[in-house]
């Protein structure tokens, strides 16, 4: 007779070693990651799911003792990100045999949460989270995200008197630096900009329109600023597209691609509001009358999505950020010399966003109003920038040159 679910994870607590089973079994990492998951699950974003995700596989796998029967490294990863740390978690009975065998000594051979507290643990664990699956150092931004996790991790078992101390307070660990200036070999001038936006239209046949679809969709990372996960959620009710002149949109939505499996949709896009703004918050962009253009030819030509967005796949679907990539990436080739193409010129649809707001500074329009058509902090946009502000250091030196002579 098959297990029923209440059985299941009644016999998984007590292998986890749950205090509430009253077995006096020590409280396991395995046991405690997956309870700190049910709780942090509902507070975050598709995208910090994903990641949490990552980091208490990779956190789970280097808090394992060295026991008899271990499977291999990669089903080990594959049953913890594909069937322990998400929630709601699968039906074990539906996985596969390896699967639930691997879970099963997982359980068994996870170290207890409180060795943590033994510095050569913490110290190796620290080291683990620094490496990627192959064993090559992994990015700066990567490390610090899984530091970050294991950091709220321990802070909750302290909040929740698993642990009487904090581990990681006596070991000596420098998080990796992030580079946070922009490269300013990304950067498009306004020529190169038009250039590619053309060669976009060109990408695909006719009929299909695969890139003459998105034209206005990078038109919008480009002239307006917007971040891709803007510019796939423009709707045309919260546009004002005159017929002449500038024209206006007003932001208040995002759709983040984040992977079915973390959304509480089941969608793979995540519906959010502004990068960094709170929940409802909007926010006011200028649209030039080039991208006012390019918008009204867009509506007029393929119409709205049901919701009314602008930009939309064949299906009327959201475009997903693979089916922009494989565009921009054609059209590169075509718009680009080869020397180009082969360089960091534009070489992500990101750096269209990028472009604009070096060419707003550069244009000397002032910090503060830049950020806010943004959506930055003044001291965000000016730290990334600041390598990209070509024009501004030389009239810098013609201003302080001028004062300089109205004194001699």
């Amino acid at each position: 007779m098959q297990e029923g679910p209440v059985r299941e994870q009644t016999r998984t607590r007590r292998t986890h070693g749950d205090p509430a089973c009253g077995d006096g079994a020590p409280l396991t990492w395995y046991a405690f990651a997956l309870e700190y998951l049910q709780m942090r699950w509902p507070q975050i974003a598709a995208k910090s799911r994903n990641e949490t995700n990552d980091a208490l596989c990779m956190i789970t796998q280097a808090m394992l003792r060295d026991a008899r029967g271990r499977p291999s490294d990669q089903l080990l990863r594959g049953a913890l990100r594909d069937w322990a740390f998400v929630v709601p978690q699968p039906d074990l009975r539906a996985a596969p045999g390896e699967v639930r065998l691997a879970l099963r000594w997982v359980a068994t051979s996870s170290r207890p949460l409180t060795d943590l507290l033994d510095p050569a643990v913490t110290r190796a664990l620290l080291v683990a989270l620094c490496l990627k699956q192959d064993g090559t150092t992994a990015a700066a931004e990567t490390q610090r995200h899984k530091h970050k996790i294991l950091v709220n991790a321990v802070r909750y078992a302290l909040e929740q008197r698993k642990l009487p101390t904090d581990p990681l307070a006596p070991i000596n660990w420098h998080v990796a630096e992030t580079v946070q200036q922009i490269d300013p070999r990304v950067v498009v001038n306004p020529a190169q900009a038009r250039s590619l936006l053309c060669a976009v239209s060109y990408v695909g046949g006719y009929r299909r329109a695969r890139g003459r679809r998105l034209v206005g969709l990078f038109a919008g990372m480009y002239y307006a600023g917007l971040r891709p996960a803007e510019a796939v959620a423009i709707a045309l009710p919260d546009c004002v597209l005159p017929a002449e002149g500038w024209g206006s949109a007003i932001l208040h939505r995002t759709l983040p691609q984040a992977g079915t499996k973390w959304t509480d949709t089941g969608e793979l896009h995540d519906e959010r509001g502004l990068k960094n703004r709170p929940a409802g918050d909007t926010r006011v962009v200028p649209l030039p009358p080039p991208l006012v253009q390019l918008w009204r030819e867009s509506t007029d030509t393929f119409g709205t999505a049901d919701d009314g967005r602008l930009f939309f796949n064949e299906r009327g679907g959201i475009v997903t950020s693979g089916t922009y990539d494989r565009v921009w990436h054609e059209a590169r080739t075509l718009a680009l010399p080869t020397d180009l193409v082969n360089s960091p010129l534009a070489a992500r649809p990101y750096d269209l966003r990028h472009s604009a707001l070096s060419t707003w500074l550069n244009a000397g329009v002032d910090p503060t109003e830049v950020a806010e058509r943004a959506g930055n902090s003044v001291e965000v946009l000016l730290s990334r920038y600041a390598k990209c502000l070509y024009g501004r250091q030389a009239l810098a030196n013609q201003r302080i040159a001028l004062l300089l002579n109205e004194y001699r």
